[in-house]
């Protein structure tokens, strides 16, 4: 099931961190960058952050759950979704633990 676009849009706002953080629809699901960085994904209606020691000392109750088939284990976030600074705080400490991304190579010309 593909992800509800109002979810995105409210992921978002509750986020509260507008220009820093962005989403990338990617087959069907979508890719939320902060700062560059990806630090979650939203699929199947439902929001996966990536594991880091930061992002879990943020969450009282850890959840771990592939997004897709295959995926590895991911931070399910279910009803903490509500709660916009916790959602604030784990999207800030998970872009802080996270490396920034390897420069793309150059395309070679033809």
């Amino acid at each position: 099931m593909a992800t509800d676009p109002s979810l995105i849009d409210f992921i978002c706002e509750q986020a509260g961190l507008p220009g820093a953080l962005s989403a990338r629809k990617m087959f069907g699901e979508y890719a939320l960058y902060l700062d560059g960085k990806v630090i979650a994904l939203v699929c199947g209606n439902q929001l996966f952050v990536k594991p880091t020691a930061e992002g879990i000392a943020c969450l009282s109750l850890v959840t771990e759950h592939p997004p897709y088939p295959g995926a590895k284990p991911h931070l399910r976030i279910d009803a903490e979704i509500e709660d916009r600074e916790l959602i604030q705080r784990l999207f800030k400490a998970t872009a802080r633990a996270l490396p920034l991304p390897k420069p793309k190579a150059a395309k070679a010309k033809k």
